[in-house]
């Protein structure tokens, strides 16, 4: 698991899209889709739920954003 990847996963999750992480990121969207899917297969879970243009987190994304807000604070 990679601070890259967690980075783009709060993100994602207080961005509520994608598109505007990656706005937010300066990256592209297929570079936050990559990093988020790479974290779902390393944690053998989806983390949103994809509604068009908007995502929602699952049980498994409610779970990791606490954790990885903790993590991404302890390497400031």
């Amino acid at each position: 698991m990679d601070t890259q990847a967690l980075q783009a996963f709060v993100t994602v999750a207080d961005q509520g899209s994608f598109t505007a992480a990656a706005d937010a990121l300066f990256l592209t969207q297929p570079a936050v889709s990559k990093r988020i899917a790479l974290l779902e297969d390393e944690l053998h879970s989806r983390l949103f739920d994809r509604m068009g243009r908007h995502v929602a987190l699952t049980e498994a994304g409610e779970a990791l954003l606490p954790r990885a807000r903790r993590i991404l604070l302890e390497l400031e």
